[in-house]
């Protein structure tokens, strides 16, 4: 399929981070009722994506045989490696990418990019409403953004956001910018924690 037509559409879970600030692993945390992991693969799978995890090597048995893992199989660290992983094992699709700090990130959120997704383009992705800069792990990465990012961490670049500064992309301001949130520390943990339970209580 090429970049003139829609490149099929996949579902990623970044879990392969080492979750050094938080202090334990940010993918099993519990904010639904269940592992954020699963929370996140549940939420991509009901936009109707195939969803895969992205995990590092020494994490595969940890997901209890969810049946499409991709391990790390770059020589790269941090996010690159599980972006640029699942571009090697589908060089032609295009990837919803979620990342597990983001703990009250909601269908709402991805109806939209779902909705203002330009293949055309090499990628979809909110603007942060904490720096202005594009979020890279809220987004559609398009085939031609991911060769992108593949060149430059090959060349010593091994920032997803760079990369989106420098290709054309198509950026979107949130309504639901809330949802973007990043807990990354037990404090940032906790005032998660305290604001899924609120919303809980306001159901």
């Amino acid at each position: 399929m090429t970049e003139n037509n829609n490149a099929p559409l996949k579902g990623l879970v970044l879990c392969g981070g080492q979750s050094t600030r938080m202090q334990e692993n940010k993918s099993r945390i519990n904010y639904h009722g269940m592992p954020q992991w699963q929370y996140l693969a549940n939420l991509l799978t009901s936009c109707g994506m195939e969803t895969y995890l992205s995990c590092r090597t020494d994490q595969q048995p940890d997901f209890n045989g969810y049946p499409r893992l991709i391990p790390d199989s770059v020589p790269y660290g941090g996010p690159s490696a599980g972006l640029l992983s699942a571009h090697l094992l589908q060089p032609d699709a295009a990837w919803l990418v979620l990342a597990c700090d983001l703990p009250l990130i909601g269908p709402k959120s991805l109806e939209i990019l779902l909705q203002e997704r330009d293949a055309q383009q090499s990628a979809t992705a909110f603007i942060s409403p904490v720096n202005d800069l594009p979020e890279p792990l809220i987004a559609i990465w398009e085939p031609a953004g991911l060769r992108a990012l593949h060149q430059n961490v090959e060349a010593g670049k091994n920032c997803p956001r760079k990369t989106l500064l420098n290709t054309n992309i198509r950026l979107l301001h949130n309504p639901y910018a809330a949802e973007q949130y990043n807990a990354n520390t037990p404090e940032e943990k906790a005032a998660a924690i305290q604001q899924v339970t609120d919303q809980s209580l306001r159901r």
